[in-house]
């Protein structure tokens, strides 16, 4: 392995998740500036299950109508977070626990993952380009975020397989656009899932007390 790669790997990594740890926290703390009010509607229902039931809507297709009625999208979601989950594991496993790459299904397994990903972040964006609805509500962030998502995924899926001493182009491309990531992900519409706790949080909590959530969506 070159020097250079070695660097990129290690140490611009964690200079750039530095980075993205501080502007989180700076952000969060913007965040919590903030004070939800106490309800002064009459308790018609229960908070807890509120809040529960808008954590897990996520994993809950069959409550959102878009889902509901185009399962395929719930498809596409899955797929392409699954996606992310794998291209942020092997930024990891890489550099700190390469043996496992020497395994070939997980190689595979891997390589499959980002493969549909990546499938699913084409298709995406063609929609978003082809369909008058998203053109006219989408804003460079959007295109830019989603590109560099699909990138993304395909340089993880050449480079997992770690051949540095035959060829480190796959790799070096890989960790430049991590670190890019890593950078301009709390700037960009990614850092949404930053938020998620809190923003389904207040819903819930305040469907729940108001009694909004119907019965025939109640946990369990």
């Amino acid at each position: 392995m070159s020097p250079f790669l070695r660097v990129l790997e290690n140490d611009v990594q964690i200079a750039a998740l530095l980075f993205m740890g501080v502007v989180y926290v700076l952000r969060l703390l913007w965040l919590f500036r903030f004070r939800s009010a106490a309800e002064r509607t009459y308790a018609a229902g229960n908070a807890t299950a509120g809040v529960a039931l808008s954590m897990l809507n996520v994993a809950l297709p069959w409550a959102m109508e878009s889902t509901r009625k185009k399962p395929l999208f719930y498809v596409q979601f899955v797929v392409f977070h699954v996606g992310v989950v794998v291209a942020i594991a092997a930024t990891f496993i890489i550099p700190y626990r390469p043996a496992l790459f020497e395994i070939a299904a997980v190689v595979r397994s891997f390589q499959v993952a980002l493969a549909a990903a990546f499938a699913v972040g084409v298709a995406r964006l063609y929609r978003r380009l082809t369909t008058p609805a998203l053109r006219l509500i989408s804003t460079v962030d959007d295109y830019l975020s989603l590109s560099l998502m699909i990138l993304f995924f395909l340089a993880g899926a050449l480079a997992v397989p770690n051949r540095y001493q035959e060829s480190e182009w796959a790799l070096i491309g890989f960790f430049a656009l991590t670190a890019l990531f890593l950078v301009y992900v709390p700037f960009s519409k990614i850092c949404h899932y930053l938020y998620y706790p809190f923003t389904r949080f207040y819903f819930g909590r305040m469907q729940g007390h108001r009694g909004v959530v119907a019965k025939s969506r109640r946990l369990p």
